[in-house]
């Protein structure tokens, strides 16, 4: 899967983007070069859509039955999902999915519109609600905001970095990031989750923040930032914006 988003927007974190891309000999691409990168890889399986400049997001069809990819969309919200949620019938109970034709990149959906509605739990406590081992990306088209996360086992791996013209680019395959964004990418950190509003969190330990730590890749070359809990720091809650009963976001308005 491959998701890129106009910083404008997005608001990645700055310490991805390393000053060591534009001495490295190899600069960033833009947008649509990675793009075209992904779709030859993927030229009999793969279909892409873009948003009037702002997003794109392409997939590739499942290939192989060991690894599950699914792609979803709906009222204008769309989810790319990897893996497998262990709990996903009491799941769809609980989000009054039951029996609806539901996978996980559907619940993803639904729990994302729950949350941004009327939210009646932080988003930390739902992801930490998911047993298995997942990494998806969320677009939602009607007010232009990501939300992705990762889980904390190491089943599934995302990967995200800073493109040509400063976009942020998510994709499970590190080839078509380290191309794309030359020396500024990094894994999307365990067991975190990603708002475009609210920034890089741990779902894990929501009262902690979030440490950015240099990366030095094989050539001794700063090659963006890997993120840790710091374990010394805490934030006072996750943002709410709107009524107490409302998790988010500034643009859900």
């Amino acid at each position: 899967m491959l998701a890129i988003f106009q910083k404008a927007f997005a608001h990645p974190p700055e310490e991805l983007n390393s000053p060591a891309s534009q001495f490295s000999g190899k600069t960033p691409k833009l947008p649509v070069e990675t793009l075209s990168d992904f779709l030859s890889r993927h030229q009999d399986s793969a279909f892409s859509m873009n948003f009037a400049g702002s997003a794109v997001l392409a997939y590739a069809r499942q290939e192989t039955s060991l690894r599950q990819r699914l792609f979803c969309g709906l009222d204008g919200i769309y989810c790319m999902f990897l893996g497998r949620l262990n709990n996903l019938c009491n799941l769809n109970r609980q989000y009054g999915l039951s029996g609806k034709n539901s996978d996980e990149a559907m619940f993803v959906i639904e729990a994302y519109r729950t949350l941004r509605d009327r939210g009646p739990y932080p988003a930390d406590q739902v992801l930490r609600g998911l047993d298995g081992s997942f990494a998806f990306v969320v677009y939602d088209s009607q007010n232009s905001s990501v939300f992705s996360a990762l889980s904390s086992d190491g089943g599934e791996s995302l990967y995200w970095g800073i493109s040509g013209d400063g976009s942020v680019v998510m994709s499970d395959d590190l080839e078509i990031i380290k191309q794309g964004c030359a020396k500024s990418f990094a894994p999307f950190p365990n067991g975190c989750m990603f708002h475009s509003e609210t920034g890089l969190k741990s779902f894990e330990h929501p009262t902690n923040k979030m440490k950015a730590m240099a990366r030095i890749d094989s050539e001794g070359v700063l090659c963006g930032a890997n993120f840790k809990v710091d374990a010394c720091s805490k934030v006072n809650g996750i943002p709410r914006r709107g009524s107490e009963a409302n998790w988010a976001l500034a643009n859900s308005r």
